[in-house]
């Protein structure tokens, strides 16, 4: 372990927030890098305990006792390399992922202050690109092995990444004109620079992954899925789960409702120089914003740094309570209330409310939303010009006849494969909208079949049949 008296001696230090009035008027990322010593303060707390909860929690395994008793040590060449044997990719979790293993760290019981395993991951990793420890490492020969991914979310970039690794001649299919999948065009440049995953998509290709972006599998600007299947020996399907869950109210219509992903990609294809003005710009107007989780967080930073006059966010659900009920015990996550920096930053926030009707004026545009009291059924109204849905996700898009689960995602079996010879799956697209460190660890496990498959001959994974069970 780091320090045998670490977690006695030191408080949890969570990195440093930029200040509200300062970081609203930007795109700037919120949080900055956690400094060395902190960092090393941190590395300190963590007990090493016999069993690692913590590594538990996270679906990649990640050896947390592991490095952060080497960033203790000041060894963080060597916590480099033992967080980049289980995580291809963490600057992007160190940034995004709600940490579970944060809630399963034993300092966690009874409401404790975890190690900040999040915060850690950051440092080793920015540290590793400043000192130039992270350089591509193209393999050192290829298998002759082709496999197409589509979609280059985090789920197609670790599936990319590992399979390139493995010798495979790796495509990725994008079709947004740039890569990155969510990562770029989903997530706020407040929450991740772009810089950050395009440092990365460099490495890749460094490495020899091919990327072809602007290119749509089954549509007018790209192969059908039967050429690309002939063209390939394996396809991993990494497409996520971008059916939005709409809101069948009258006044859905209306002009000033907008779905929240198409809010925010079309803010970040602006911040990224691909679109001189948002078409979906909210400044000066009154903005409610449905539903209260990540999504819904991250329409209200956008909406603040737009310029919105008000912004409101309702939520179906009751509030959660301040801390674990009885029915949540550790190490599960924490089913606690929370305010993120985008709410910190200034919204109204109202919960057990459920919207009835919007109304609109003589011209078709919205003016008001309608809504009930969950547990009163107490009539209440909102003055509105703009109603973005962030109501969560239905599944995948996808004009590819497979087999659907009952929620209508992907049906995988044991070995990721789907329904159809040769073809898998990974990420969001077969469990449905989830964390980007599932994403990650999926991606990976699914490329770890696909070699076996490409190894092996197609014969040894069968494709799913009808009597096949889940």
């Amino acid at each position: 372990m780091g320090k045998i008296t670490g977690f006695l001696e030191s408080e949890r230090l969570v990195p440093l927030r930029r200040r509200v009035d300062e970081r609203v008027h930007d795109w700037r990322e919120v949080d900055a890098t956690g400094e060395p010593a902190a960092m090393r303060t941190q590395g300190g707390r963590c007990m090493d305990c016999g069993v690692p909860f913590c590594t538990q929690g996270c679906p990649l395994g990640n050896p947390i006792p592991d490095f952060a008793d080497l960033v203790y040590r000041d060894r963080w060449r060597d916590a480099y390399r033992k967080l980049a044997s289980t995580n291809d990719f963490p600057e992007f979790t160190g940034r995004l992922c709600p940490a579970p293993c944060e809630a399963a760290c034993v300092l966690a019981i009874g409401g404790g202050a975890a190690v900040t395993i999040e915060a850690l991951e950051r440092a080793i990793i920015e540290r590793a690109f400043v000192e130039g420890w992270v350089v591509a490492e193209p393999p050192r020969t290829r298998t002759g092995h082709r496999v197409a991914v589509v979609g280059s979310g985090p789920a197609g970039l670790a599936a990319a990444a590992q399979l390139n690794r493995a010798g495979h001649y790796v495509t990725v299919y994008e079709a947004a004109p740039r890569a990155g999948g969510l990562l770029r065009y989903g997530i706020p440049d407040f929450k991740l620079d772009k810089a950050i995953v395009d440092r990365r998509l460099d490495l890749l290709r460094a490495e020899g992954v091919d990327f072809r972006c602007g290119v749509a599998i089954g549509g007018e600007d790209g192969p059908s899925w039967d050429v690309l299947r002939q063209d390939h020996d394996a396809v991993v399907l990494a497409i996520g789960a971008a059916a939005a869950r709409d809101l069948a109210i009258p006044g859905r219509e209306l002009d000033g409702v907008v779905v929240a992903m198409d809010f925010l990609a079309d803010q970040n294809a602006v911040v990224g120089g691909e679109r001189p003005t948002a078409r979906s710009d909210v400044r000066g107007k009154r903005v409610i914003i449905l539903g209260g989780g990540d999504t819904g967080s991250d329409c209200v930073g956008t909406a603040n740094r737009q310029g919105a006059a008000s912004v409101t966010q309702l939520e179906l659900m009751p509030p959660p309570p301040p801390g674990r009920a009885a029915t949540n015990p550790w190490p599960t996550w924490p089913l606690v209330f929370r305010t993120s920096s985008s709410q910190e930053e200034g919204a109204a926030r109202a919960f057990a409310v459920r919207t009835t009707r919007l109304d609109g004026d003589a011209h078709g545009k919205l003016v008001a939303l309608h809504a009930e009291r969950v547990d009163t059924g107490e009539p209440v109204a909102y003055d509105a010009d703009v109603v973005i849905l962030a109501l969560g996700f239905t599944g995948p898009v996808l004009e590819l006849e497979l087999r659907r689960d009952a929620r209508g995602n992907v049906a995988l079996d044991p070995r990721y494969a789907t329904s159809l010879p040769g073809v898998f799956a990974a990420g969001d697209a077969h469990r449905g909208a989830s964390l980007i460190v599932w994403a990650i660890a999926e991606g990976r496990e699914a490329a770890r079949h696909v070699d076996s498959y490409l190894r092996r001959g197609p014969s040894a994974i069968p494709a799913i049949g009808q009597d096949t069970p889940f």
